[in-house]
Protein backbone atom coordinates (compact mmCIF):
# COMPACT_ATOMS: atom_id res chain seq x y z
CA UNK A 1 0.00 0.00 0.00
CA UNK A 2 1.72 3.13 -1.16
CA UNK A 3 2.61 5.30 1.92
CA UNK A 4 2.84 8.57 0.74
CA UNK A 5 -0.11 11.11 -1.29
CA UNK A 6 1.15 14.65 -2.30
CA UNK A 7 -1.80 16.45 -3.73
CA UNK A 8 -0.23 18.89 -6.84
CA UNK A 9 -3.61 20.54 -7.47
CA UNK A 10 -5.48 21.54 -4.84
CA UNK A 11 -7.19 25.27 -4.05
CA UNK A 12 -7.35 25.53 -0.29
CA UNK A 13 -9.57 28.48 1.20
CA UNK A 14 -9.97 30.78 4.24
CA UNK A 15 -13.15 32.58 2.87
CA UNK A 16 -16.25 31.62 1.30
CA UNK A 17 -15.79 32.92 -2.07
CA UNK A 18 -12.36 30.86 -2.29
CA UNK A 19 -14.38 28.05 -1.76
CA UNK A 20 -14.62 26.23 -4.98
CA UNK A 21 -17.02 23.49 -4.01
CA UNK A 22 -20.38 23.47 -6.25
CA UNK A 23 -22.48 22.12 -3.07
CA UNK A 24 -21.25 24.64 -0.35
CA UNK A 25 -24.66 24.97 0.60
CA UNK A 26 -24.35 21.27 1.67
CA UNK A 27 -21.03 20.82 2.15
CA UNK A 28 -18.96 23.59 3.37
CA UNK A 29 -15.96 22.81 5.51
CA UNK A 30 -14.12 25.24 7.60
CA UNK A 31 -10.17 25.38 6.25
CA UNK A 32 -9.10 22.96 9.31
CA UNK A 33 -12.04 20.48 8.68
CA UNK A 34 -10.68 20.98 4.53
CA UNK A 35 -7.18 19.95 6.33
CA UNK A 36 -8.53 16.70 8.21
CA UNK A 37 -10.87 15.55 5.08
CA UNK A 38 -8.03 15.33 3.09
CA UNK A 39 -5.87 13.34 5.31
CA UNK A 40 -8.88 11.36 5.61
CA UNK A 41 -8.13 10.72 1.98
CA UNK A 42 -4.75 9.27 2.65
CA UNK A 43 -3.21 12.69 1.54
CA UNK A 44 -0.31 13.91 3.78
CA UNK A 45 0.36 17.35 1.58
CA UNK A 46 -1.33 19.77 -0.90
CA UNK A 47 -0.12 22.01 -2.94
CA UNK A 48 -1.93 24.72 -5.06
CA UNK A 49 -3.21 28.35 -5.11
CA UNK A 50 -6.09 30.26 -3.58
CA UNK A 51 -9.19 31.28 -6.57
CA UNK A 52 -12.20 32.82 -5.94
CA UNK A 53 -14.00 32.01 -9.11
CA UNK A 54 -16.41 34.51 -9.29
CA UNK A 55 -14.62 37.29 -7.50
CA UNK A 56 -12.03 38.67 -10.06
CA UNK A 57 -12.43 41.97 -11.93
CA UNK A 58 -10.08 42.85 -14.59
CA UNK A 59 -10.88 46.03 -14.09
CA UNK A 60 -9.04 45.91 -10.59
CA UNK A 61 -5.64 45.59 -11.98
CA UNK A 62 -2.90 43.66 -10.09
CA UNK A 63 -4.60 44.01 -6.91
CA UNK A 64 -7.14 41.19 -7.28
CA UNK A 65 -4.14 38.85 -7.90
CA UNK A 66 -2.08 40.07 -5.21
CA UNK A 67 -5.08 39.47 -2.83
CA UNK A 68 -5.67 35.76 -3.60
CA UNK A 69 -1.27 35.24 -3.42
CA UNK A 70 -1.58 36.56 -0.20
CA UNK A 71 -4.49 34.55 1.08
CA UNK A 72 -2.30 31.57 0.09
CA UNK A 73 0.36 32.72 2.86
CA UNK A 74 -2.14 32.71 5.54
CA UNK A 75 -2.54 29.47 3.88
CA UNK A 76 0.26 28.50 4.51
CA UNK A 77 0.22 30.13 7.93
CA UNK A 78 -2.70 27.61 9.45
CA UNK A 79 -1.42 24.70 7.34
CA UNK A 80 2.03 24.80 7.53
CA UNK A 81 4.06 21.85 6.45
CA UNK A 82 1.19 20.41 4.73
CA UNK A 83 0.83 22.95 2.74
CA UNK A 84 3.36 24.24 -0.67
CA UNK A 85 1.39 27.08 -1.82
CA UNK A 86 1.02 28.57 -5.47
CA UNK A 87 1.54 31.90 -6.57
CA UNK A 88 -0.93 33.66 -9.30
CA UNK A 89 1.14 35.62 -12.41
CA UNK A 90 -1.05 37.91 -14.97
CA UNK A 91 0.24 38.46 -18.74
CA UNK A 92 -1.45 41.98 -18.40
CA UNK A 93 0.41 43.05 -15.30
CA UNK A 94 4.03 42.02 -16.54
CA UNK A 95 6.02 44.33 -13.86
CA UNK A 96 3.57 43.35 -10.93
CA UNK A 97 4.32 39.82 -11.71
CA UNK A 98 8.04 40.21 -12.27
CA UNK A 99 7.72 41.76 -8.93
CA UNK A 100 5.94 38.31 -7.60
CA UNK A 101 8.24 36.44 -8.74
CA UNK A 102 11.25 38.07 -6.83
CA UNK A 103 9.68 37.67 -3.82
CA UNK A 104 8.73 34.05 -3.85
CA UNK A 105 12.54 33.35 -4.80
CA UNK A 106 13.33 35.51 -1.87
CA UNK A 107 10.61 33.47 0.63
CA UNK A 108 11.68 30.07 -1.20
CA UNK A 109 8.33 29.29 -3.10
CA UNK A 110 8.94 27.42 -6.08
CA UNK A 111 5.13 26.78 -7.80
CA UNK A 112 3.57 28.88 -9.92
CA UNK A 113 -0.21 28.68 -10.67
CA UNK A 114 -2.61 27.02 -11.16
CA UNK A 115 -2.87 29.89 -14.29
CA UNK A 116 -6.66 30.20 -14.46
CA UNK A 117 -7.26 32.28 -17.60
CA UNK A 118 -11.01 32.05 -18.25
CA UNK A 119 -11.07 32.83 -14.45
CA UNK A 120 -8.69 36.20 -14.58
CA UNK A 121 -9.31 37.54 -17.91
CA UNK A 122 -6.88 36.60 -20.12
CA UNK A 123 -9.28 36.46 -23.35
CA UNK A 124 -9.95 40.51 -22.09
CA UNK A 125 -6.86 41.16 -21.74
CA UNK A 126 -5.97 40.28 -25.62
CA UNK A 127 -3.69 37.74 -23.66
CA UNK A 128 -2.90 33.60 -24.06
CA UNK A 129 -0.54 30.79 -23.09
CA UNK A 130 1.31 32.13 -26.39
CA UNK A 131 1.51 35.95 -25.42
CA UNK A 132 5.20 37.67 -25.44
CA UNK A 133 4.20 39.59 -21.99
CA UNK A 134 3.74 35.73 -20.60
CA UNK A 135 7.19 34.40 -22.42
CA UNK A 136 8.83 37.79 -20.37
CA UNK A 137 7.72 36.59 -16.88
CA UNK A 138 8.38 32.87 -17.78
CA UNK A 139 12.28 33.85 -18.58
CA UNK A 140 12.74 34.79 -14.94
CA UNK A 141 10.73 31.55 -13.92
CA UNK A 142 13.18 29.61 -15.85
CA UNK A 143 16.02 31.81 -13.91
CA UNK A 144 14.39 31.05 -10.51
CA UNK A 145 13.78 27.21 -11.65
CA UNK A 146 10.53 27.30 -10.92
CA UNK A 147 7.01 24.88 -11.90
CA UNK A 148 4.17 26.70 -14.09
CA UNK A 149 0.93 24.46 -13.29
CA UNK A 150 -1.55 25.84 -16.21
CA UNK A 151 -5.09 25.59 -16.79
CA UNK A 152 -5.91 23.43 -19.74
CA UNK A 153 -7.22 25.52 -22.34
CA UNK A 154 -9.41 23.17 -24.82
CA UNK A 155 -9.38 25.98 -27.35
CA UNK A 156 -5.96 26.91 -27.29
CA UNK A 157 -4.06 23.74 -28.37
CA UNK A 158 -1.88 25.96 -30.79
CA UNK A 159 -1.26 28.39 -27.41
CA UNK A 160 -0.21 25.46 -25.05
CA UNK A 161 2.30 23.91 -27.23
CA UNK A 162 4.08 27.06 -28.34
CA UNK A 163 4.69 28.00 -24.61
CA UNK A 164 6.47 24.99 -24.09
CA UNK A 165 8.34 24.83 -27.23
CA UNK A 166 9.31 28.52 -26.93
CA UNK A 167 10.26 28.02 -23.19
CA UNK A 168 12.48 24.79 -22.87
CA UNK A 169 14.08 25.88 -19.48
CA UNK A 170 10.27 26.34 -17.79
CA UNK A 171 8.95 23.26 -16.18
CA UNK A 172 5.50 22.94 -17.39
CA UNK A 173 2.64 20.87 -15.29
CA UNK A 174 -0.01 21.30 -17.43
CA UNK A 175 -3.94 20.39 -15.21
CA UNK A 176 -6.48 18.37 -16.38
CA UNK A 177 -6.30 15.02 -18.46
CA UNK A 178 -10.04 16.02 -19.66
CA UNK A 179 -11.39 13.37 -21.72
CA UNK A 180 -10.54 11.39 -24.92
CA UNK A 181 -9.59 14.16 -27.36
CA UNK A 182 -7.77 16.17 -24.78
CA UNK A 183 -6.00 13.65 -22.71
CA UNK A 184 -4.50 12.56 -26.50
CA UNK A 185 -3.32 15.60 -27.26
CA UNK A 186 -1.75 15.83 -24.12
CA UNK A 187 0.16 12.70 -24.22
CA UNK A 188 1.23 14.11 -27.76
CA UNK A 189 3.07 16.45 -25.91
CA UNK A 190 4.16 14.63 -23.11
CA UNK A 191 6.17 12.40 -26.00
CA UNK A 192 7.56 15.77 -27.86
CA UNK A 193 8.88 18.35 -24.36
CA UNK A 194 10.85 16.81 -21.79
CA UNK A 195 9.62 19.58 -20.25
CA UNK A 196 6.00 18.59 -19.82
CA UNK A 197 3.94 16.88 -17.46
CA UNK A 198 0.73 16.30 -16.40
CA UNK A 199 -1.30 16.25 -13.58
CA UNK A 200 -4.39 13.96 -12.75
CA UNK A 201 -6.72 16.51 -11.36
CA UNK A 202 -10.27 17.74 -12.73
CA UNK A 203 -11.90 15.34 -15.39
CA UNK A 204 -10.71 12.18 -17.01
CA UNK A 205 -9.33 10.07 -14.39
CA UNK A 206 -12.84 8.61 -13.66
CA UNK A 207 -12.57 6.93 -17.19
CA UNK A 208 -11.04 3.57 -16.66
CA UNK A 209 -8.29 2.39 -18.38
CA UNK A 210 -6.94 6.08 -19.39
CA UNK A 211 -4.06 6.04 -16.63
CA UNK A 212 -2.51 2.61 -17.53
CA UNK A 213 -2.72 4.10 -21.54
CA UNK A 214 -1.33 7.02 -20.09
CA UNK A 215 1.71 5.11 -18.34
CA UNK A 216 2.46 2.72 -21.41
CA UNK A 217 2.41 5.96 -23.74
CA UNK A 218 4.91 8.08 -22.03
CA UNK A 219 5.96 6.41 -19.03
CA UNK A 220 4.59 6.97 -15.15
CA UNK A 221 7.09 9.50 -14.44
CA UNK A 222 5.23 12.07 -16.37
CA UNK A 223 2.10 12.04 -14.27
CA UNK A 224 2.06 13.96 -11.09
CA UNK A 225 -1.08 13.06 -8.87
CA UNK A 226 -3.77 15.63 -8.16
CA UNK A 227 -7.39 16.45 -7.34
CA UNK A 228 -8.56 20.08 -7.69
CA UNK A 229 -10.14 19.89 -4.19
CA UNK A 230 -13.08 21.02 -3.26
CA UNK A 231 -14.21 21.05 -6.64
CA UNK A 232 -14.13 16.78 -6.23
CA UNK A 233 -13.99 14.03 -4.12
CA UNK A 234 -10.35 13.44 -3.16
CA UNK A 235 -10.79 10.21 -2.36
CA UNK A 236 -12.37 9.07 -5.33
CA UNK A 237 -9.32 10.22 -7.01
CA UNK A 238 -6.86 8.14 -4.29
CA UNK A 239 -9.15 5.40 -4.86
CA UNK A 240 -8.87 6.11 -8.82
CA UNK A 241 -4.81 5.47 -9.08
CA UNK A 242 -5.16 2.56 -6.79
CA UNK A 243 -7.71 0.36 -8.57
CA UNK A 244 -5.63 0.84 -12.29
CA UNK A 245 -4.14 -1.97 -13.39
CA UNK A 246 -0.42 -0.60 -13.21
CA UNK A 247 2.86 -1.39 -11.11
CA UNK A 248 2.38 -0.65 -7.16
CA UNK A 249 6.32 1.50 -8.83
CA UNK A 250 3.81 3.30 -11.16
CA UNK A 251 1.66 4.50 -8.15
CA UNK A 252 4.50 5.52 -6.15
CA UNK A 253 5.68 7.38 -9.14
CA UNK A 254 2.13 9.50 -9.56
CA UNK A 255 1.59 9.92 -5.90
CA UNK A 256 4.74 11.20 -4.77
CA UNK A 257 7.89 10.26 -6.26
CA UNK A 258 7.18 12.64 -9.63
CA UNK A 259 6.11 15.97 -7.33
CA UNK A 260 8.82 15.35 -4.37
CA UNK A 261 11.85 15.09 -8.02
CA UNK A 262 10.42 18.26 -9.56
CA UNK A 263 8.99 20.30 -6.88
CA UNK A 264 11.06 20.01 -3.70
CA UNK A 265 14.76 18.30 -5.04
Amino acid sequence: MTKEIIDFHTHPYLTEPENACMYKGSLCLAPGEAEADLKRAGIGHICGSVIEPQGYCLKDGFAGIRRLNEQALKVKELYGDFYTPGFHIHPAFVEESLETLEWMHEKGFRLIGELVPYMHGWKEAGMDYASENLREILKKAAEYQMIVNFHTMSEWQEQMEAMIAQNPQVTFVAAHPGDRDDFLKHLERLKKYDNIYLDLSGTGLFRYGMLRHGIETVGAEKFLFGTDYPIVNPGMYVEAVRFEHISEKDREMIFSENAKRLLFN
